[in-house]
């Protein structure tokens, strides 16, 4: 069984609680680790304030908990998110699994999407005692409403997870961690241009923020590849509208387009048999690739997929508030982006085979 490095971080740890000062080799040899690895997650931890490193060794923080908390309370991190299952199962998952690993805990709010609760939400989490936020408010594409002016007055510290801030916004000095999906669409239109593909079709929705940024993405990664730019193929009502979104690429692969960028995972599952119908198969007469990769490798072809680091995004997010608790104002303003990768699978024919890209 594969050990995640929540889990190795979660058993370093408790050793450490257990013996106190301890050197990092000897750490190594009773995990049965390379010291290599226990040094990278050692630091991980240290960045943290979970950890203090001193000449090879390494103790719990002077006076504090795992948590750091001087009290000896274990640290309570409040996730607001605006759903759960797909994408952000694995978000949620990856800030429990930190948290666990650091002695907190994590209590979850859920805003819907479409809805304006976020404020009653967060406040819900307020007044349950949580230290700090973590935070994916309801912005719509693009921009930031109005009525969330109150996120810059949060009496804790609070870290964006897959949302950022215009630096003109009042919230740009708020912490932040996501994925560029800006990246995720270049990766996927590489691996399109190196199969000889010049032309690339995006079919994508318009109402969410992922989506937003995969439109303007598209745009900048034609732009850079030099690929024959073609009108996005709106996707208006999830999985109700695949019927015209199937005609629509059809007319483009008669065009000569005969790649197709598709966000999200479940539309991609619903195209494919859709686009056979018009007697186009995938990847035979089309080359198709999934953004998300929930869902992709269950597809019949397997679709090859741009994959957000989503379980990475809430452990970075957990531990970059654990860190903003500890120190306060003296660390700077985090704008973290970890970059996708393109899962290969299928569905673009060429190599066809399993593995990843960045």
């Amino acid at each position: 069984m594969t050990i995640t490095a929540e889990q190795r971080r979660a058993h370093i740890l408790d050793l450490v609680r257990e013996l106190g000062t301890v050197r990092v080799v000897d750490l190594a040899e009773r995990i049965g680790l390379a010291a290599v690895t226990v040094r990278r997650d050692v630091a991980a931890l240290a960045d943290a304030g979970l950890l203090h490193r001193s000449h090879g060794a390494v103790s719990l923080p002077r006076g504090e908990s795992a948590a750091g908390r001087v009290t000896g309370r274990e640290r309570v991190v409040g996730m607001l998110v605006p759903t759960v299952g797909s994408y952000f199962d694995e978000i949620i998952e990856g800030a429990r699994s930190a948290a666990a690993a650091a002695g907190a805990r994590l209590v979850l709010g859920i805003s819907a999407y479409e809805s304006s609760d976020d404020r009653a939400q967060v406040e819900q989490l307020l007044d349950a005692g949580v230290d700090g936020l973590l935070l994916t408010p309801n912005w719509k594409p693009g921009g930031h409403p109005e009525n969330s002016a109150w996120l810059a007055g949060l009496r804790v510290p609070a870290v964006l997870v897959e949302r950022s801030a215009a630096p003109e916004s009042p919230f740009a000095e708020l912490d932040s961690v996501g994925s560029d999906h800006h990246h995720g669409v270049l990766v996927a239109l590489r691996h399109l241009s190196s199969l000889g593909h010049r032309a690339v079709q995006l079919a994508a929705r318009d109402d969410t923020w992922t989506a937003y940024h995969v439109r303007t993405g598209y745009q900048e990664a034609v732009g850079l590849l030099g690929l024959e730019p073609h009108p996005v193929v709106g996707i208006h009502q999830p999985g109700g509208d695949m019927e015209e979104v199937a005609v629509r690429i059809a007319a483009g692969v008669a065009d000569g387009a005969r790649a197709v960028l598709v966000h999200n995972d479940q539309d991609a599952i619903h195209l494919v048999p859709l686009l056979r119908g018009r007697g186009l198969r995938v990847p035979d007469d089309v080359a198709l690739i999934s953004y998300d990769d929930v869902f992709a490798a269950l597809a019949a072809p397997p679709l090859t997929a741009v994959a957000p680091p989503k379980r990475a995004v809430g452990s970075a997010a957990l531990e970059l508030l654990l860190r903003r608790l500890q120190s306060g104002p003296e660390l700077p303003v985090h704008h973290v982006e970890l970059l996708p990768e393109l899962k290969v699978r299928t569905s673009c024919g060429g190599a066809g085979r399993s593995g990843a890209t960045r």
